[in-house]
């Protein structure tokens, strides 16, 4: 059954449709001013107009203009037919009752079927503007850490595709109170302030059963679209939806959204959807927040051991000097004579005095590398000049231990851009090492060559550091014949305080900082090292540096 309007003077015409039409709900107007007012007031489905009555055209152009929904059928009496933008079927004066009928019939389903297309296309539209704001609020979530901004997208997407009048979303975004974000159409009283923070409390019992806070730990930020207007407490009656926000096992806060009008189950939908979106970005902003603490506590343990080492290697330092200095004037005998044994004693005394000298040193080092405060004095220098005093220095250890110390250089090296005095630790360094590691009778060579960066072969793991390299560098090989190092251990042996676990090396002792520092002291050269080494046959240490070239500072005076 339909709604049917018929506009008409002919009082047999009214009469002839009253009774063709009894099955629909039928009414008939006779003028201009009656159907305008009759259309404002009701809705139907077809409107009839009389091709006879006076200024048909004009009243189907008014009522045109009030509505689009009902089908205009023109009744009319000849063939000369002027209004057929506006009609959408015609009857004639003759046409037979049932032919009246199925006209009407077929409009009335035309319509109904034209509203249901458009009812369709209207949620299809809905869904698609709904997909994309689900789209735009998930890219939203990826690209952010900060967990005040991921509620504000997750507000933002509700609002845009729920239109709600009122959120309430209890967060814990800081450890020292929850945080109550309402983000409202209206302006919120006191009264209802403290109200909805009251049903907040009770919607958190309602997952918790002892809330770890009270009404007045809840710290309120508030935004307010049209802060002129202002919400009553009606609205507790409008239509709503809760969700919580977990992270896992943990739990975040919850949300709960006031509509006025009822929410339907598409709403719903969106609405956990949007809800659960928000938490994996939540929970990986928590993650974050951890390892950036955690990272800025390592930095602060990491600068107090820093800080800690040298004090107390300074602090070493003082009566280290007082004892080498007693020992040094017993020995020499100003403070009478000593015999065979005491020379002994004194000897075991000064050679102890040296070692942990050394390991003192190699602390403060550390220290002042880790810090950026070791100082450098590069200039233009030969590698002949470092061997040659590393290989002077440490020949009268080596022959003590029963070793031939030697050297195979290629010669007329180019120059490298480096300080003198850190190259002759980091070869002393590799020296001592080979001389602590290798039995008596045996032989360590010191050896130097030019090669191209591609030349340069070393194991698997220094793969990445050899990668690095481009152009020619000067290499420096320590050959020993010693202990040797296991292949899984070799990067080990770069490691700060690290000493590879055989009775040997435990035995010779030492720090375990002299590589990691030489280490550090060629990176500062842009240079690197390496190591090669089978056990029980030797190692060979390499180290790496840049040809000279000239420094950058020249560059720009040369311009």
């Amino acid at each position: 059954m339909g709604k049917i309007l018929f506009v008409s003077d002919r009082i047999d015409k009214i009469k002839q449709y009253s009774d063709i039409l009894k099955q629909h709900e039928f009414l008939a107007v006779d003028n201009e001013a009656s159907t305008i007012e009759t259309v404002e007031l009701n809705q139907f489905d077809i409107i009839i107009f009389d091709n006879a009555i006076n200024n048909c055209k004009n009243i189907m152009k008014k009522v045109k203009s009030i509505t689009n929904k009902p089908s205009f059928i023109l009744l009319t009496a000849d063939d000369k037919i002027e209004n057929e933008k506006y009609i959408n079927a015609f009857l004639t004066d003759n046409m037979p009752a049932s032919l009246i009928i199925s006209a009407i019939n077929l409009n009335l389903k035309t319509q109904k079927s034209l509203e249901q297309l458009s009812e369709t296309n209207k949620n299809l539209a809905d869904s698609l503007y709904r997909l994309n704001v689900l789209y735009s609020t998930s890219s939203k979530f990826a690209g952010s850490l900060d967990k005040e901004k991921l509620l504000n997208y997750m507000i933002e997407g509700m609002d845009k595709s729920l239109s709600f009048d009122l959120t309430c979303t209890l967060a814990f975004c800081t450890e020292d109170k929850p945080v109550l974000m309402l983000n409202s159409l209206y302006e919120i009283s006191d009264e209802l302030l403290s109200a909805i923070k009251l049903r907040t409390i009770l919607n958190y019992k309602s997952l918790f059963d002892n809330p770890p806070f009270k009404i007045e730990d809840i710290k309120v930020v508030k935004t307010v679209k049209y802060p002129a207007k202002h919400f009553t407490f009606n609205l507790f009656e409008y239509d709503n939806m809760f969700a919580p926000i977990s992270l896992g096992d943990n739990f975040f806060g919850c949300i709960e959204i006031f509509k006025e009008t009822p929410f339907t189950s598409d709403d719903a939908t969106c609405f956990q959807t949007i809800a659960q979106q928000v938490s994996l970005p939540l929970k990986s902003a928590t993650l974050y927040q951890e390892i950036k603490e955690t990272n800025h506590k390592l930095e602060k343990l990491e600068r107090l051991k820093s800080e800690f080492i040298s004090i107390v290697s300074h602090e070493l330092r003082t009566p280290l000097t007082a004892i080498k200095n007693s020992l040094d004037i017993l020995s020499c005998g100003k403070c009478g004579e000593i015999n065979e044994s005491g020379i002994k004693f004194l000897s075991m005394a000064q050679r102890n005095v040296e070692r942990l000298s050394g390991i003192i040193n190699d602390l403060l080092d550390l220290s002042k590398i880790e810090a950026g405060k070791m100082d450098y004095h590069f200039a233009n220098m030969n590698i002949h000049a470092v061997i040659d005093y590393v290989k002077t220095s440490l020949n009268g250890l080596a022959k003590e231990k029963g070793l031939n110390l030697i050297a195979e250089e290629t010669p007329d090296l180019p120059e490298i851009y480096a300080d003198s005095q850190r190259l002759e630790q980091v070869l002393t360094n590799l020296v001592s090492n080979a001389i602590k590691f290798t039995p008596s009778g045996k032989t360590i060579t010191i050896r130097s060559h030019i090669a191209d960066a591609a030349q340069i072969v070393a194991n698997e793991c220094f793969k990445q550091d050899i990668e690095k390299l481009s152009g020619k560098y000067i290499v420096v090989c320590v050959e020993d014949q010693g202990i040797g190092i296991a292949e899984k251990d070799l990067l080990r042996a770069f490691d700060k305080f690290a000493q590879i676990e055989n009775s040997l090396s435990r035995k010779a002792g030492g720090s375990g900082l002299g590589l990691p520092i030489a280490k550090q002291l060629l990176e500062a050269h842009n240079g690197i090292i390496w190591c090669d080494s089978e056990v029980n046959k030797g190692s060979r240490f390499y180290f790496a540096l840049p040809v000279s070239q000239i420094p950058s500072e020249k560059i720009l005076i040369a311009n």
